[in-house]
């Protein structure tokens, strides 16, 4: 009975044969298409199994030979985990061997590993150690619509790669109707000028798949709603009671609107009659484990409709079966950044005509299905078709830097799919200088430079852990670097013990903020809590966060000892001693954002022009400090909130950024 013994990986809520699947009958036709021209570009609807099956029609027609492999990669690193898993089942392997996935800090990766799933960013950082991405024989990129910022910048070294490797098959896949643009990108010369149109000179060809949708009924409010995540709550209690059976999804813009509509929804199910079918409320968001991402997969318990509540994750990348409803709150969190000020901020902002379209077509998938929009018809017409690739409205110095790495020096010149704005490419390479990473000449430094581009975490605190050595404090910004690389926080707050999880972080405070209370919690964690799940729930922490940061901890300090750095325990100041040289330490990273505290409490930045408040879950709030540096910045309604503080001196700045700053006479 061995075979059908299939373990606790097993979720069948994804299996749907693939033989269904609207892209079975473009087999042979698509293989044709990817063996005749050296770019394909696939235009489907998400569920129209695309990403799961392409790879796989590829590998049994042998681009697997002479040990190459199928690259797929992906916008986010939910997806690249969900669907390397899925395909796993698929294959029939174990995940990480025949399939597996990369993402950063975490490689399910082996030597067998013949389909791989990663994010465009991490196949960014292949290129790093191989130029050409030899070990490719295909490289999908997967939702190439979103214009990640990534995603563009990969595009653009595809088609450099492509000149020197004829070889290389490039699939492109899209949901929208962008398709146009991408194939005469790679059409065109680098000169920007058009190959001959004799048709069969051309690079590559448009294969469209229709996906199999069902009719959808859009409804729309009739008057805007004051508060969207409320309406969303009262909505899944209306098709709770009104409507047939059939899974919800729900789009929200983030993490925390998500975590106060599941504490709404547990609330108001209490008040159901004991009898009717209950509800299971899921979140869905980037700062999951893989394991709580793959619960939204499960069929729901008898008797119970399932809720998902999700960020724009669920809207292209993964397909989730048996929603018949979707409720959009038609906003989306998104990076803008300003080049005066130089911070980069996550605003909630409308959603584009082609996102809501993409967020309606979820709920046809199985069957005829219902969206509920949370906005009138109006605003949907005063909706801008699409939003603004990210590379036109984020801070590009990570980019920058990974390019000048890469051995283009003359960024300005590079292939974009759609060039940056010049003050966005400015302000990004004054940052590098101010960093030590570019010299005058806007060359890489050696060995600087190119180290922080070999991080994988962002400049800043690429600068401030190649800096930590010299101020012997190498081990605590080790730690503060895994901290605060997990992308969530490592709080747990259970339901009505708001008051318990408050007085648990008040044990591990440090009265200079937020960084060293981390470096606290770590070090009890690994020390007193023994890395047990036990301790983390008696303190309120996330046991999963804690033991990822351990793991990303030893990573990055493998890196550093690759580059010759290694923790000195002769150095060890006395703990005072070390919170100070800690501080300084994030001083010489973080130096772009600082800000000082103002007479009402609030903060201003540097150049005075941004009114900045602690955020709630910040040890700073209120707090006196005279002047801090911060780790990054979220709007929310009116107000500009900074998280992750630590009190600084104002002369440190002038110390360790003299080419930043200069003190007025």
């Amino acid at each position: 009975m061995a075979e059908f013994d299939l373990g606790s990986s097993f979720i069948p809520a994804l299996h749907k044969p693939s033989t269904l699947l609207p892209i079975a009958k473009h087999h042979d036709n698509l293989l044709y298409l990817i063996e005749t021209y050296p770019v394909t570009i696939v235009v489907g609807q998400t569920g129209s199994g695309k990403t799961t099956q392409i790879p796989q029609f590829l590998e049994h027609a042998g681009w697997c030979s002479d040990g190459k492999i199928i690259g797929v990669t992906q916008p986010r690193r939910v997806a690249a985990t969900t669907v390397a898993i899925r395909v796993a089942e698929e294959f029939g392997c174990e995940l990480g061997k025949e399939v597996g996935y990369s993402i950063r800090f975490e490689d399910v990766t082996s030597a067998s590993t013949r389909i791989k799933f990663l994010t465009d960013g991490l196949l960014i950082r292949e290129a790093l150690v191989d130029p050409l991405l030899s070990r490719y024989s295909v490289i999908m990129v997967d939702e190439a619509h979103e214009r990640s910022t990534s995603t563009d910048i990969l595009l653009g070294l595809l088609k450099k790669i492509r000149r020197r490797r004829p070889e290389l098959r490039i699939i492109i896949s899209s949901a929208t109707l962008q398709a146009e643009d991408f194939l005469s990108f790679f059409s065109e010369h680098s000169d920007g000028s058009e190959p001959a149109q004799d048709g069969e000179d051309k690079v590559g060809r448009i294969i469209s798949l229709e996906g199999r949708t069902y009719p959808i009924d859009v409804l729309y409010l009739d008057s805007p709603t004051e508060d969207y995540v409320e309406k969303a709550v009262s909505t899944v209690f209306d098709i709770h009671t009104k409507e047939p059976d059939g899974d919800v999804l729900v789009f929200l813009t983030g993490r925390d609107e998500i975590d106060t509509a599941i504490q709404a929804i547990a609330d108001r199910s209490a008040q159901l009659h004991p009898k009717s079918q209950s509800i299971m409320a899921l979140p869905l968001y980037a700062g999951l484990s893989t394991e709580q991402h793959m619960y939204v997969f499960d069929a729901p318990p008898e008797n119970t409709r399932k809720v998902i509540l999700s960020t724009n994750i669920a809207e292209a990348s993964v397909t989730i079966d048996g929603i018949v409803y979707v409720i959009d709150s038609g906003f989306v969190k998104l990076r803008a950044f300003d080049p005066r000020t130089g911070i980069e901020s996550l605003t909630a902002t409308p959603v584009s005509k082609a996102s809501a379209a993409q967020r309606a077509g979820r709920a046809g998938r199985t069957k005829s299905g219902k969206c509920f929009r949370l906005f009138t018809e109006d605003a949907f017409q005063g909706l801008p078709d699409a939003n603004t690739p990210e590379i036109q409205r984020s801070n590009l110095a990570p980019f920058i830097l990974q390019l000048k790495a890469l051995g283009i020096d003359n960024v300005i010149r590079f292939d974009y799919l759609t060039p940056p704005p010049a003050e966005l490419m400015i302000k990004a390479t004054e940052l590098l200088y101010s960093l030590g990473a570019l010299d005058e000449y806007a060359k890489l430094t050696k060995p600087m430079g190119l180290r922080m581009a070999e991080l994988a975490v962002e400049p800043m605190m690429a600068k401030t852990l190649l800096s930590a050595a010299s101020f012997g404090c190498l081990g605590e910004m080790l730690t503060i670097a895994a901290m605060t690389s997990l992308g969530g926080s490592v709080w747990v707050q259970r339901d009505g013990e708001k008051r318990q999880t408050e007085s648990a972080r008040r044990k591990f405070a440090a009265e200079e903020g937020d960084h060293l209370t981390l470096l606290n919690v770590y070090q009890t964690f690994v020390t007193k809590g023994k890395k047990e799940s036990r301790f983390c729930h008696e303190n309120h922490l996330n046991f999963k966060s804690m033991t990822r940061a351990v793991s990303i901890r030893a990573q990055l300090k493998r890196y550093l000892e690759r580059f010759g750095i290694a923790e000195d325990e002769s150095l060890k100041t006395s703990s005072a001693g070390r919170g100070e040289q800690v501080r300084r330490c994030l001083t010489t990273g973080y130096f772009a954002h600082a800000a000082k505290m103002q007479s009402d409490g609030s903060f201003r930045n540097v150049e005075g022009g941004t009114v900045l408040y602690a955020h709630p879950t910040s040890l700073m709030f209120n707090r006196k400090a005279d002047w801090v540096i911060f780790h990054e910045v979220m709007e929310t309604g009116s107000k500009t909130f900074i998280r992750d503080i630590t009190k600084i001196e104002k002369k440190w700045l002038l110390e360790y950024a003299s080419g930043f700053y200069q003190a007025k006479s």
